[in-house]
């Protein structure tokens, strides 16, 4: 995902490159592997996003990979579609033949591993690999203008030689060069010295007429930090991915990076992104759910506790002022609703307030009656959850009067359909209807039940 371009002399817009670990393959991260059908729903959801790069695949790398790659680029409008490859004349070929539906907005991606340990991996000599780094460019470069050039392993990469491979894809014809992290081994202090140095030695780095990006693993968990780092030091494009997943302990998030960005405009003055934050949690909400990796309740920003204030005092302060606890708002992402998970430090409050989020109409004496339950409950178990407050009310309230009733429900949904839905209700005011579209039949009906309830 690239984050930052720069605009003018002290405004510049971060670039967001969202890589292929997002649209994963089964061998890049453990877990299962989308199908082409899933692969183009998550690259829908990236253009509504608004990342500006789509690293969509390794076409080279198998045949279902090339058919992603080559859908994506022939469907997706907006975000520039990126291929990767290894400096190798197979693999750009390759790539070139995959993104070519895409047109001017393609993208090749190159890459060589340029640490002495990955020249003994590859059984190559700094001047081979220089090489092929110079070599890959310039194929790529017959293809498409804009060529990305990653001198992988570069945090262990020797200075000097990591700046003599930059320079020289340069001049080949990249127009942007990639530091990657690729074993996560680097501090924030040390990233922020590296880009520095960088710009120093390079001019094109300097004037902006080549980005520099870079690309962070999460091995000793300071992906985001050490992105955050190199904005700070004058980077202006980031690789990430949705949720931070990706081999190993996966790679920079881009929620976060994303949120720290915007909640502290204070610390990266003249720097912005033009990802569109009231898609977040719909995006990690999907890629979760295809890639089969679940997103701790903890996680930041997309977490189901992420707004959660368990401590009764900090649940009476947030309905009070949220800022007095919350320093963004949760509706800034994509959440929506209250999100109070609830503990036996809970106040009666808290506990009346998720009830009415719930759609119970209670007096005082039934809210007092379910919370001297409440807390027994609360004794017994760390979090009380919505199912837990549910059963409550039926084992302590003899009549629930009920709020809304189902009266018609069509839904329209398949291959070639957004799945639709229109849903009618009925309360004591009379009939309400309304439609919505989704990420499928079951999401559009309860967009439409939220729309007409609230």
């Amino acid at each position: 995902m690239r984050t930052f371009r720069r605009k003018q002399q002290w405004n510049a817009l971060l670039r967001i490159i969202i890589f292929d670990t997002t649209l994963r393959d089964g061998e890049q991260c453990p877990g299962a592997a989308m199908n082409l059908r899933e692969k183009l729903e998550v690259a829908r959801q990236l253009a509504r996003l608004k990342v500006d790069v789509i690293e969509a695949g390794f076409p080279v790398i198998s045949d279902g990979d090339f058919a992603a790659v080559h859908a994506i680029a022939k469907e997706i409008k907006g975000p520039v579609i990126c291929a990767l490859a290894r400096c190798v004349p197979k693999d750009i070929d390759a790539a070139s033949r995959a993104i070519k539906p895409a047109g001017k907005r393609g993208r090749i991606h190159v890459f060589v591993g340029t640490s002495r340990t990955h020249g003994e991996t590859l059984k190559k000599s700094q001047g081979q690999v220089l090489h092929l780094a110079v070599e890959g460019v310039r194929r790529a470069k017959r293809y498409v203008t804009d060529v990305e050039f990653s001198a992988m392993d570069a945090t262990r990469t020797d200075r000097e030689f990591l700046v003599t491979v930059c320079k020289a894809a340069i001049a080949a014809g990249a127009t942007t060069v990639n530091i990657p992290d690729t074993v996560g081994i680097a501090l924030p202090e040390e990233m922020t010295e590296l880009i520095i140095f960088l710009r120093n030695e390079i001019p094109e780095f300097r004037n902006g007429a080549v980005t520099l990006s870079v690309h962070c693993h999460n091995d000793l968990g300071l992906a985001v930090a050490n992105s955050l780092a190199a904005i700070k030091a004058g980077a202006t494009q980031i690789e990430c991915t949705v949720n931070g997943i990706g081999e190993r302990a996966g790679n920079a998030a881009l929620e976060e990076v994303v949120m720290a960005v915007k909640t502290r405009r204070e610390r990266f003055v003249g720097y912005g992104t033009n990802i569109n934050t009231l898609e977040i949690v719909r995006s990690s909400q999907l890629v979760a759910r295809l890639s089969g990796l679940v997103v701790q309740r903890s996680k930041a920003i997309v977490g189901g506790n992420a707004f959660a204030h368990a401590s009764g005092i900090h649940q009476d302060g947030v309905l009070k002022m949220r800022s007095a606890f919350e320093i963004m708002k949760p509706k800034e992402v994509g959440w929506r609703g209250e999100k109070l998970p609830l503990t036996k430090h809970s106040g009666r409050a808290a506990v009346s307030v998720r009830l009415k989020y719930l759609g119970f109409k209670m007096t005082d004496a039934d809210v007092n009656a379910i919370f001297n339950r409440f807390k027994e409950i609360g004794d017994k178990k760390k979090f009380v959850y919505d199912d837990d407050l549910v059963a409550l009310v039926e084992g302590c309230v003899n009549e629930v009067p009920e709020i809304w009733a189902l009266r018609h429900l069509q839904i329209s949904s398949g291959t070639k359909q957004v799945p639709t839905a229109v849903v009618q209700l009925e309360n004591g005011s009379g009939l309400v209807q309304d439609a919505s579209t989704g990420d499928g039949p079951i999401d559009a009906v309860f967009k439409a039940i939220y729309r007409l309830t609230r």
